[in-house]
């Protein structure tokens, strides 16, 4: 651990230390450290590379499921696939010991694996929905994915409409969902303490739930390997991967709770 870090690692653990609620806001950053590629730059695995050439706005929108629903459904799978082949690493493992440390403790994710969850975090808001789960695209009646589907080259039938079945996630040009969105936002009002984990702070709305926690009294402590544009609101600013920051985080907190 970088020595110039103890002393906000510090800070930080007193905050957390005194919290009640604490709201957490994750993005690509986390699952990236478990090998999930992140949704534009992908990973050194040559079949990421193989979707490297495309387009994710043509991926990921109505316009290019109605286009080509086939490429669509096989890029998401293969996505799939590689999420359910991941683990989860120090920093999910980390908050969902976090959470046992206060009253209320809620994560806040843009991404769309389910890491969290098997990293022990039992409350859990997705933002942009969930790869693992499906629905019909014209209906919205839920879908139960088949083993055989993974590798299909088109997407299945909705069983009540006949519609196609996609991903259970927000595309662009998509609204939130809104029932998510208004829980995230009324944990974010009431939190004495708001983390920014791995996220570039740069996709709205998620962004500017933190404004919103910090603009009601909450303290800011961003942990992130590289600055963001929110890294100059931040009470405590921590440049590291969160695999590495939070587990040691977590040791402050408890030494502080024993003391």
């Amino acid at each position: 651990m970088n020595e110039k870090l103890e002393v906000p690692l510090e800070a930080a653990a007193r905050l957390l230390r005194q919290a009640n609620r604490i709201v957490c806001l994750t993005g690509a950053g986390v699952s990236a450290e478990s090998g999930v590629a992140t949704f534009r730059t992908g990973t050194d695995n040559q079949s990421d590379a193989l979707w490297a050439r495309f387009d994710p706005q043509q991926l990921a929108s109505q316009e290019g499921f109605a286009a080509n629903p086939g490429m669509v459904w096989q890029w998401y799978m293969h996505r799939l696939m590689a999420v359910e082949s991941a683990k989860p690493n120090d920093g999910h493992r980390a908050l969902a010991q976090l959470e046992h440390n206060v009253p209320s403790f809620t994560v806040v994710t843009q991404n769309v694996d389910d890491l969290h969850e098997r990293g022990g975090s039992r409350r859990v808001l997705h933002l942009h929905g969930r790869i693992n789960r499906f629905r019909c695209n014209v209906c919205g009646f839920e879908h139960e994915l088949l083993p055989g589907e993974k590798r299909a080259a088109r997407p299945p039938r909705c069983l009540s409409c006949s519609g196609a079945v996609r991903p259970d996630v927000v595309w662009f040009g998509e609204p939130l969902p809104g029932r998510i969105l208004d829980k995230a936002w009324h944990e974010s009002e009431r939190c004495d303490v708001f983390l920014i984990v791995g996220t570039s702070g740069v996709v709205y709305p998620a962004a500017h739930l933190p404004l919103v926690a910090q603009h009601h009294g909450a303290a800011l402590i961003e942990i992130n390997p590289e600055l963001t544009q929110l890294s100059d609101r931040a009470d405590v600013c921590l440049p590291a991967r969160s695999g590495i920051l939070l587990p040691r985080l977590l040791q402050l907190v408890t030494e502080l709770q024993s003391a």
